[in-house]
This record gives C-alpha cells, structure tokens and sequence, in this order.
C-alpha cells in the first residue's frame, strides 16, 4: 500500500503526484497525446466551434461573454442576443481555447511548469485578482462557477473521444491510448479546478460519519474515481 498523508492534497505538487499515480497517468500517456497532436491539431477549430455554439446555447453561461473580456479592445456586445461565433469578442475569447486545446497534446508533463499552467486554469475562474497569468494581471477577477467548468471539460472530453473512436484511419491499440490519455488528462485538469473551488475536509473532523468520511470528504477522492471508472468503460460507448 502506498501511504499518502492528507496533506498531500494541500501542495500542487504532492497533490498532482497522487492524483497522477492514482488515475495511472503515466509517460505512456503523454506520449499517446503528443502522437495526437496531427490528428486533433486540424480539429482544433472545429472543437472549439463546437464548444462556443454550446456555451452561446444556454443564458447561464453565454451571459458570460457580455462584459468586455480582459484584453478586448474591439466593440463589445450589449446583450446576450448579440452573441455568436462571428463576433469579434468571442473570436478573441475562441483564440485561447485554441490554444489550451494545443498545449494538451504538446506540453512536456514531466515539468512541473506544466502543472503550474494547469493549475492556473483553474484558478483564474475562481475570480481571484491573482491567478498567475500574466495577462490577467492587475485586472478584474474572472468568476466563472464551478459546475459550468466541469461540464464543459466533460464536453470537449465527449468531442475528442467521439473524432477519434471514429477516425477511419487508426488501429484499435491507438485509439484506446489516445481516448485513455485524454480521459486521464481532462479528469487530472478537472481535479485542478476542484481544489480551487471546493474546501477539503479532514477525514479526521466529522466523527458523526467516521464510517464514510475516509471516502467523502475530500474533494479530489470522488473525481479521481469517476475519472478511473470513465477510463474503463469508455470503448463500453462503441
């Protein structure tokens, strides 16, 4: 058994090494994304078209993209109704989905420099004035609630898997690697975002539920095994 102290879950470093040995995100994996990059790289446009027609789809989170977004210096929508693809704004905001998407299948995740730009994702939706990035520096927090950021990752998750199950042109073996490394590496991003938003509990604190609470009271426990779960029942879809 290998011992992980709850206060692994406090550091992003600690943290990223047990979720990362938990789901079993291995060099394997990353390997499987960068051999991904020619295949979803030309896809890169149409997920991202996809993404916004979905998040223009609901008021609750198309009303986001109203106020003037950080770095914008075009002309800026007055409604939710003058939102679509076509406006400059939301091609601005298009831009850096763009290249998240591109940093997944490039960045080198032996470099805690990566998980540093991960884990800033999910801070900067929390609307903290600080999130790290440069870009967003001395600018207005950005607050976006978490069951929108965990959804959406479970959407862009839902595209990549289906182009490639789908893909005329790859073998079985491949597209099982690549469908598992990115299951692993959007759950592991998931968890990035969570430790942001929720408050971990100790196991230690609710004796009322001393049975479960080894279980339950952390916040990167259930994702991990949603995310484990996902990772086995995936090709279960084909």
């Amino acid at each position: 058994m290998r011992h992980v102290p709850e206060k692994a879950l406090e550091t992003l470093e600690s943290r990223v090494e047990y979720t990362r040995a938990f789901l079993d995100f291995t060099e394997a994996d990353a390997a499987a994304l960068h051999a991904a990059k020619p295949l979803l790289a030309p896809l890169i446009p149409t997920v991202v078209d996809q993404v916004y027609i979905k998040l223009l789809g609901f008021s609750i989170t198309a009303q986001s993209f109203v106020p003037r977004q950080t770095g914008y210096t075009g002309l800026a929508p007055t409604k939710v109704e003058d939102l679509n693809l076509e406006h400059p704004q939301i091609k601005f905001r298009k831009d850096f989905l763009s290249g998240y998407i591109a940093k997944l299948v490039t960045m080198d995740y032996e470099k805690p420099e990566t998980w540093e730009y991960l884990d800033k994702v999910g801070r900067m939706h929390t609307g903290v004035e600080d999130s790290g990035f440069k870009h967003r520096k001395n600018k207005p927090g950005l607050r976006v609630e978490y069951v929108h950021c965990a959804i959406l990752l479970g959407f862009v998750e839902d595209i990549i898997v289906s182009t490639v199950i789908g893909h005329p042109e790859l073998d079985t073996a491949t597209k099982v690697a690549v469908v598992k490394a990115v299951n692993k590496i959007l759950w592991l991003q998931n968890d990035l975002f969570a430790r942001h938003y929720i408050k971990e509990q100790s196991t230690k604190s609710a004796c009322h539920f001393a049975t479960v609470s080894k279980f339950v009271h952390s916040a990167a426990l259930p994702a991990l095994a949603l995310g484990a779960l996902a990772v086995g029942l995936t090709f279960l879809r084909k």
